[in-house]
């Protein structure tokens, strides 16, 4: 099958999926990792939003660091009728407070398969990943595991081997939904990995990076697509703009 021919899903953004030659693959898991203040959040959101409006797609908004409210403010600042959308069974916006424990895949699961998603977006995978990381830690079948492990290999338990397992986990289970995803990213200042993780880069299929530099009363935003299976992209730095109405690619 050639590239052109794959099934698309738009971002919505019109000069982003021009660089995707048509969008991305549909059934992909892309990363957009960037710095504090990058827009990766309103990047996840009009991703969602855009979906729902443009295009009339189901879109699951799950959040693990904004609770409803949080969202609901952030998409009035640039006009998305987040709530309507909801209320015409478009848009699903759930918040997780992973930090209390409560099995995240489980629940997840059972959204997509009640919800059934064209579009999903995970907001934000390192709050994610350290949830999981504490939780596996805390297990008591896990951590006996880990311990009887550790005395007949002697290769020592490191906490990326943890992190990759996870998110091989976590991806395996998305992938079989064939729901096209989103994941955010804090993407680390010494510029060594793409993630904060530094592996889900590796298992991602796509991995969009925003970054942001001030330069005297400006601020110069630009974004670059490091990896995206199943299509060609344009490559080289992109110049955006966070506007009124959203991202905006020149």
């Amino acid at each position: 099958m050639a590239y052109e021919e794959l099934p698309r899903v738009k971002i919505g953004v019109q000069g982003l999926d021009k660089a995707l030659n048509g969008g991305l693959p549909s059934g992909n898991i892309v990363l957009i990792s960037g710095g504090a203040g990058t827009g990766k959040s309103t990047f996840a959101l009009q991703y969602i939003i855009n979906g729902a409006t443009l295009f009339g797609e189901r879109g699951l908004y799950i959040s693990t660091e904004q609770n409803k409210e949080e969202l609901y403010r952030q998409a009035a600042c640039f006009k998305w009728p987040l709530l309507e959308l909801e209320q015409k069974n478009l848009l699903k916006v759930v918040y997780f407070d992973v930090m209390q424990g409560d099995s995240f895949i489980e629940k997840m699961n059972a959204l997509v398969m009640s919800f059934e998603p064209k579009r999903m977006v995970i907001d934000s995978l390192t709050t994610l990943t350290d949830a999981l990381m504490v939780s596996s830690m805390t297990d008591e079948k896990g951590f006996s595991m880990v311990q009887i492990a550790d005395t007949v290999s002697p290769v020592p338990r490191t906490d990326q081997i943890m992190t990759k397992s996870i998110l091989y986990k976590l991806f395996k289970e998305i992938k079989k939904f064939k729901v096209t995803t989103v994941m955010t990213s804090e993407l680390p200042e010494d510029g060594k990995t793409l993630s904060a993780d530094g592996v889900s880069e590796f298992i991602a299929d796509g991995v969009i990076t925003l970054k942001s530099m001030t330069v005297g009363d400006s601020n110069s935003r630009n974004l670059e697509l490091k990896k995206m299976r199943y299509t060609p992209v344009e490559g080289g730095l992109k110049s955006y703009e966070i506007t009124a109405s959203g991202i905006t690619l020149e």
